[in-house]
Formats: C-alpha cells, structure tokens, sequence
C-alpha cells in the first residue's frame, strides 16, 4: 500500500517537471491567485483597502520617479534651444553693430576728403559752424510746410542757410528777420533739391509732397531698374544751394505708372522737431598775389604741412573713434554676460519653480484621491455585488471617486 502511494507521488513529480507541464502549472497558479484577489477586492475589508492603498502609492511614487530624467532631458533641451536663439540673435546684432560703425567712418572720411578736394579746386574755403534755434512756430497745414526759428540776421542767418536735424537736412531759410527766421521744410510742395542717388551715383531732384515724404522726379529712362530699398539720398550740391554729401532720405516704394517716380522717406520726422541746427557759413577766398620762386617754395612747402597736418588730425580722429568703439564694444560684452548670467539664474529659478508647483499639484491631487478613495472607492469599484463599477487604476473609477461615488452614466 505503502509504495504504490510512493510510485503515484513520483509520477506526480515527474509529470511536474516537464516544461509543458510546467507552463500549465504556472498558467493555473496565475489564475488561482487571480480568482483570491478578485474576491479578496470585492470584500470590504479595512485591512484590504489598506493594501490596495499602499500598492497605489508605491505605483504613483514609481511612476513619478521614472518620469523624473524624461522631464529633467525635456526641460534641458528647451532650455538649451532658447539659449541658442538668443546667443545667435546677440551675434546678429553685433556683426549689424559693427557693420554700421564701419560704414559711419568710412562716410566721415570720404566727406572730409570730399571738402578738402572742393577746397583745393575752387581756390576758396568754407569754415561752417551750427548755431541751435528753437521752433518758435510750426504751420502744420495741409500744403505749407514751414517752420519759424528764434535766430535770424543777428546771429548771422542768410536767405539759403541749411537747417539740418542733427546730421539730417531737413530744409533752408526762405526769410529772414532780425532775430526770426523761416524755414522751408523739404516736405512742402514749393521744395526743389538737387540730390545723388547712392550707391547708383545717380542724379535727380526731390520734391515736396505735403506729407512726411518726397518724391523723386527726373529719373532717364532705364535707371528705374537700378534701385532697390537699400538706395540712400544725399545732396548732390549742384545749383550751390545745397553743400553735397549732405543725407536727406533712402528709397521706400516704385510707383507704377509711367511717371517713373520713387518715393523718399525722409529720415527726420518734421512734425517731432523742436531744435534745429542752422549752419553759418563764412566764405574766404585764398589771395593770389605774385610772387618769386622762394615764396613759391614757401607757400609749396606750407600746403604739404597742411595736408600732413590734415592726415595727421584724420588719423587722430579715426584712432580716438576706434577706442571710443572698442570701449562700447566691451561694454556690451560685459552687459551681454550679465544678462547671459541673468537668463540662466531665471531660467533656474523658474525650472524649480516649476517643479516645485508640480510636485505640489501632484501631491495634492494624489491626497485628494487617497482621502475620497477610503471613502467612496468601495462605491465605485467593480466587484461582483457592484457590476456598474470600473476597473482599479482606470479614468473611470478615478472620476467616480473624485465625484464622491456618484457614477455618471449619460
């Protein structure tokens, strides 16, 4: 009796340790511990609901961490792409920066060759200088535009002085009076002023339209073609009622009609002045009087010092511009830096920040379901005395306990 008893237990055992019957055994024991927890779950039991709330804990807690280096590299790289936008828009500005430093000297230099050459043709020479006038009155009507300055015949102001805002032409004296003058702005209808087209080298005539633009007439047929919007207007001299090189405007539209006609927006506002410069200028004509080959020398002699002397005040010019442009160079270096610092001291704070509010939103959200889950998870679990609950973990049963067990079936 004894040993057939035996020979059953070990076929049992045999028959166990093949791999199919391995796998029907595993298979069964899933399905036993399934069917426990599944009755197990549908009892109310306080110590049951202690366990599911702990097991939901740990899995929320998990999942929280393992979403931690996700955020973290997701954070990292938004971080990384708008510091990268902002250190390529800082390069853009500095090479435009330094683009129109360059283009700044190298209009002072050609200007003041331009008046030296012009001195050395017309055997004459101009010394200028710019007194400030206040804008005493501004008719601002529909097709005059003039203004009436505080300085007149008294502060030496001619008929023709040019006005200029800042560097800016912006018009001539038309009357004067002892200590008032007028002022025609190149915005009226009656202004004429011979200009150059640059860098076409182009000359035409701009006129006034009664708005803040002017309008360039006398263009030959074919030019047309040649402009574009980066095309600049300066004063082309001819007629002497303007000095040349002097800028007015640039160009901003082509009319389409068979005028040909090209728009200048001009670069001061004229209905925003309130200070003007008018420049005085004294004519002196150079004395031609015979003279020997010794004098000759002489005055030889005196007109190379003063060209070396013209160079040397060029070269100090250019040499003070270049430490004045190095020095604000650094300064926005240093400002760039700091707010380079800045950006990523904000960046941090808010990064933190961030995940400070998170925690805090999850926490709270997690709190608040745990409370309603002891309450009411037993109302909306899906059991087998409750068969209009939901699944543990769904979006279901979460709303259903967030709702205080009310299930919403519509």
């Amino acid at each position: 009796m004894a040993s057939s008893r035996d020979d059953f237990i070990i076929a049992i055992r045999s028959a166990f340790l093949k791999k199919s019957t391995q796998q029907k055994f595993s298979l069964l024991t899933l399905v036993f511990i399934s069917i426990f927890i599944i009755v197990l779950s549908s009892l109310d039991f306080k110590a049951v609901r202690y366990l599911k709330t702990a097991i939901n804990e740990v899995v929320y807690r998990s999942s929280f961490i393992v979403s931690i280096p996700e955020n973290f590299i997701k954070n990292s790289f938004i971080e990384i792409s708008e510091y990268t936008t902002f250190f390529n828009n800082y390069k853009k500005n500095q090479e435009e920066l330094n683009k129109l430093k360059s283009n700044y000297v190298s209009n002072e230099i050609i200007q003041y060759e331009n008046n030296e050459l012009k001195e050395l043709i017309n055997d004459y020479v101009y010394s200028s200088n710019k007194i400030l006038a206040k804008i005493i009155v501004d008719h601002n009507s529909p097709f005059l535009k003039s203004i009436i300055i505080n300085k007149g015949s008294k502060d030496g102001i001619k008929i023709g002085t040019n006005v200029y805002d800042q560097s800016y032409l912006v018009g001539r004296v038309i009357e004067v009076n002892y200590k008032t003058s007028r002022v025609l702005l190149l915005s009226d209808l009656n202004s004429n002023v011979p200009v150059t087209i640059a860098p076409q080298n182009i000359q035409a005539i701009i006129t006034g339209t009664g708005n803040n633009y002017g309008q360039i007439k006398y263009i030959k047929d074919g030019f047309l073609d040649k402009f574009s919007g980066q095309s600049i207007i300066y004063t082309s001299g001819t007629g002497a009622l303007f000095k040349s090189g002097i800028p007015i405007g640039k160009l901003t539209s082509i009319d389409d009609n068979s005028t040909n006609k090209l728009n200048v927006d001009f670069f001061s506002d004229f209905s925003q002045l309130k200070y003007v410069f008018a420049e005085i200028t004294i004519k002196t004509e150079i004395k031609k009087t015979e003279l020997d080959n010794t004098e000759n020398d002489v005055e030889n002699n005196k007109l190379i010092d003063a060209k070396l002397e013209i160079l040397e005040n060029e070269k100090n010019i250019i040499e003070q511009t270049n430490i004045k442009f190095q020095e604000e160079n650094e300064i926005l270096k240093n400002k760039n830096n700091i707010l380079s610092n800045k950006i990523l001291s904000l960046n941090n704070e808010i990064s933190t920040q961030k995940k400070i509010i998170n925690q805090f939103n999850v926490d709270k959200e997690e709190l608040k379901f745990l409370r309603l889950n002891l309450q009411y998870g037993h109302k909306c679990r899906r059991s087998f005395f409750n068969n209009k609950g939901f699944m543990i973990g769904s979006n279901e049963y979460k709303n259903c306990v967030l709702n205080k067990g009310r299930i919403n079936n519509g």
